[in-house]
């Protein structure tokens, strides 16, 4: 499951609520895009460069787990589409499932939001290459899943994704 959106969207708050569910189905990892840029990435910038070798470890890493049967979220902006076209190339040379999920709030909805304070930082010049801000988001174009996250709750955009993973075979029926 690749969750891909502008900071602040929601990916991390709806991965780990489904990932803590679902783990009693059957092996559940959450690989969190700040956590793999303070473990596994340190030192990258936010260069297009350095994004793309960011979001490929993750890739990577997602890749290694699912070969031994663990169900993967990735919340991770991963701004790029190219970028994530190809991890989902990769995934699928692997025979692995790719679920690109859109968790899609506007920018207006995230910069009040601000849980981080990032926002306005970025806004005031203390960020460069901050992704919306001064550096592109380039949403899916059609993605596995979309979910609104500034117009539904988060039970109900927990649902969607879960019944994506159902119907892909990925998890039992609810």
């Amino acid at each position: 499951m690749w969750m891909t959106g502008l900071s602040g969207a929601g990916k991390s708050t709806l991965s780990t609520a489904i990932a803590a569910r679902l783990a009693a189905q059957r092996p559940v990892e959450l690989l969190d895009g700040d956590d793999v840029r303070t473990f596994l990435s340190a030192g990258l910038t936010f260069s297009r460069a350095d994004r793309d070798t960011n979001v490929h470890r993750i890739g990577y890493v997602a890749r290694l787990l699912a070969k031994h049967g663990v169900l993967v979220f990735v919340a991770a902006i991963s701004p790029y589409a190219e970028t994530r076209a190809q991890l989902r190339e990769l995934s699928t040379a692997a025979g692995h499932a790719f679920v690109e999920v859109f968790v899609h709030a506007p920018l207006a909805t995230v910069i009040e939001r601000d849980v981080k304070g990032l926002y306005r930082r970025a806004q005031a010049g203390e960020i460069e290459r901050f992704t919306g801000i001064s550096d592109p988001y380039e949403p899916p174009a059609s993605p596995d899943v979309e979910v609104r996250t500034d117009r539904d709750s988060r039970d109900a955009c927990e649902a969607q994704i879960t019944a994506a993973l159902a119907a892909r075979g990925l998890i039992a029926a609810a």
